[in-house]
């Protein structure tokens, strides 16, 4: 993989280029809103989680924060990596 294809251009409006996001993300996604990349950037992955949570009307699973994360900072120009890489971060926010 080259660097230009690890990360994405926050300009495009398609979510699944994203790195994780398939079709259950994408359903997540537009649960709350959420249907172009630009919605992403700058936002806070772990508001955009609870807001799912809230849209759902449950807690979901934690793991799915680490899958947020990733949109999120590829969103903003980071690199495209895999989800489990949010783990041990998601675990410090969340106090898990």
């Amino acid at each position: 993989m080259t660097s230009q294809e690890s990360t994405r251009d926050s300009s495009s409006s398609d979510l699944s280029e994203l790195v994780n996001i398939g079709p259950a993300m994408l359903g997540y996604f537009q649960r709350i809103g959420i249907t172009r990349i630009s919605q992403l950037a700058g936002r806070d992955a772990v508001e955009i989680y609870e807001d799912m949570c809230r849209a759902d009307r449950q807690r979901i699973d934690p793991c799915l924060l680490d899958t947020v994360m990733s949109a999120v900072e590829q969103s903003n120009g980071g690199p495209a990596r895999p989800w489990w890489d949010y783990t041990t971060e998601r675990k410090r926010l969340l106090g898990d």
